[in-house]
């Protein structure tokens, strides 16, 4: 159906309307439209997106349903209009004054003095509260600003003392490095202190030799040289002399390290906490070799009391038969034969160490002693397969003793012979790198404990990037100071990698480590100088299988960014 009514007249109209019945018969029927007076509400709408048509939401076109006539009138003009009366009203208690006069006094004390002010109008009243209001607004204002610039102060002195700190962090780091340094250079202890003081040694030596071949000539030059080579002989040998002293001192250290851990029960914690300790049959016979190897190796001793000891010896090594056992009761039999000449103790002391090396050989054999085949660097079963030889000394070692590089591929000689060799001639110290590549490794493992390429590199592989990838100095200011450099990632979202670096100093570390984007914090020509310095650092470290599989995806995406730039500048210069 539809219905069709004009607006612009308020009457009423008819209109047919045809309607087609179910059998096809036409009907006229009379729709009666009525107009209403009532002002229709806005209920909103929407626009189409597209065509820009507005669409408005229509009310119901009927009236509103009329109620029911009760009979009974409910409004009338009669209770809608107010009626007002005047009436004078008296107060029900007399008032009156009194002022003084004649014949009567009235006193003035209490009274109060009105003087009548300017009258104030309204636009006065308002003005004088929008003076007040105006006020208020700007102490509040006032108020406000004073707290923010309190905030930016208290910011900028919590910024200044991070520095601050950060500074004193850092002097403090390199007070603590030179206080290292100099206790090692003082007692040096283990190999890499004496390998400090090597490199120390072939400074100084090239310093002065420097300064002779700058200085003299001819027979003086060659008398300077030969004076420096003997005063370079005599700094040799002090070293080595308390290197033998260093290491002997070791030695005892680590012998009695490996006799209390064998000797040591078993111990575990239950459940509520309580340790409880266990002695087995092979921890009762390592403290007795434990005890014997303490009574024979002490110094001085009495001579009865030392035949007690060496007594108790034979009757504990007898137990077994073999070449070890008949010489160390041979040599027991040699010093008490010794002693029954009164031979002088200084004399025997050759003996007795002879004495106490074969006994611990007795020690560290699992056949005489169980329980130290758990302490073996090499088990009897690991000698077939984990063994190599060594082109240096000539001797067949386990493969622990080898170093190894990122290339996959073992070194011909031994950490000992390496060492030699770098006492020698290049008198390298490599310590500053080991730090290096501990922090690296230490900060690699928080950010990601999956990481992998850091624990792969040894220090020779750190020593190759600073001085020929990054030149011993850092990228950005150029410090050559090795003790306050550091690696950091190059691409702060991508994992750590030969590839993905950079050697920054301390200092500059916090700020690189805030960098999201790298284009937009340093220029091009930086840019491309460092992914200069990352192709050669990918061509080195290509040659390890395991860092390879990381490289071949890098390249794997970089094969793909190359095709699609070659095609589209093809796409290009065809277009145009």
């Amino acid at each position: 159906k539809q219905a069709y009514f004009s607006q612009d007249r308020d009457v009423k109209r008819t209109q047919q309307v045809n309607s087609m019945m179910n059998e096809g018969v036409f009907k006229e029927v009379v729709v009666e439209i009525e107009r209403s007076h009532q002002k229709k509400p806005f209920l909103g709408g929407y626009r189409h997106r597209l065509t820009g048509a507005e669409y408005h939401n229509a009310a119901v076109q009927t009236l509103p349903k009329k109620r029911p006539d009760r009979g009974v009138l409910v409004h009338s003009l009669g209770t809608q209009t107010a009626e007002l009366k005047s009436k004078l009203q008296q107060c029900s208690v007399n008032m009156s004054t009194q002022m003084t006069g004649i014949g009567c006094y009235v006193s003035c004390v209490n009274d109060k003095l009105v003087t009548p002010v300017k009258y104030v109008t309204a636009d006065e009243y308002h003005g004088r509260r929008l003076d007040a209001v105006i006020c208020l607004q700007s102490y509040v204002r006032r108020w406000l600003a004073q707290e923010e610039v309190e905030q930016l102060r208290r910011e900028r002195a919590r910024r200044l003392a991070w520095f601050d700190l950060q500074e004193r962090k850092c002097k403090e780091e390199k007070e603590a490095q030179l206080r290292e340094r100099r206790r090692r250079w003082m007692n040096p202890q283990t190999r890499e202190d004496f390998n400090l003081l090597y490199h120390a040694l072939e400074k100084w030596r090239n310093e002065e030799e420097e300064q002779i071949n700058c200085s003299l000539r001819g027979a003086e030059r060659k008398a300077a040289l030969c004076a420096l080579l003997e005063q370079e002989m005599e700094f040799i040998a002090a070293i080595g002399r308390h290197q033998i002293n260093v290491e002997a001192i070791n030695q005892d250290k680590i012998i009695r390290n490996f006799l209390n851990k064998a000797a040591a029960a078993h111990q575990w914690r239950s459940a509520t906490g309580r340790l409880f300790e266990m002695d087995s049959v092979p921890d009762v016979r390592a403290r007795a070799l434990k005890e014997i190897y303490d009574d024979i190796s002490k110094f001085p001793v009495d001579q009865q009391e030392r035949r007690h000891f060496l007594e108790k010896l034979r009757n504990t090594v007898m137990e077994h038969e073999c070449q070890l056992v008949w010489d160390i009761i041979d040599l027991i039999d040699r010093e008490m034969d010794l002693m029954g000449r009164d031979v002088k103790e200084h004399n025997l002391e050759g003996l007795r160490k002879r004495i106490c090396t074969l006994f611990l050989q007795y020690i560290r054999t699992p056949a005489f002693n169980p329980k130290v085949i758990k302490l073996l660097k090499v088990k009897p079963y690991d000698l077939q397969h984990d063994m190599f030889f060594c082109h240096g000394c000539q001797r067949y070692l386990w493969s622990a003793d080898f170093g190894s590089s990122t290339t996959g591929c073992r070194s011909r000689r031994c950490r000992n012979c390496t060492s030699l060799d770098n006492v020698a001639r290049p008198r390298d110290d490599n310590s500053v790198y080991q730090n290096i590549l501990r922090r690296l490794r230490t900060d690699e493992h928080r950010l990601n404990p999956e990481t992998s390429i850091p624990f792969l590199l040894q220090v020779d592989d750190i020593r190759y990037l600073i001085e020929k990838v990054w030149s011993s100095c850092s990228a950005l200011n150029g410090s050559r100071d090795i003790y306050n450099l550091v690696f950091a990632r190059w691409d702060v979202q991508e994992d750590w990698s030969p590839w993905n670096c950079i050697l920054l100093s301390k200092e500059e570390i916090s700020a690189h480590t805030q960098v999201e984007h790298i284009h937009k914090a340093y220029e091009t020509t930086f840019i491309q100088w460092v992914e200069q310095k990352h192709s050669m650092a990918r061509q080195h470290f290509s040659k390890n299988p395991v860092i390879a599989k990381n490289l071949v995806c890098l390249l794997g995406l970089l094969i793909i960014t190359e095709a699609q730039t070659y095609l589209l500048n093809s796409f290009c210069s065809d277009l145009f």
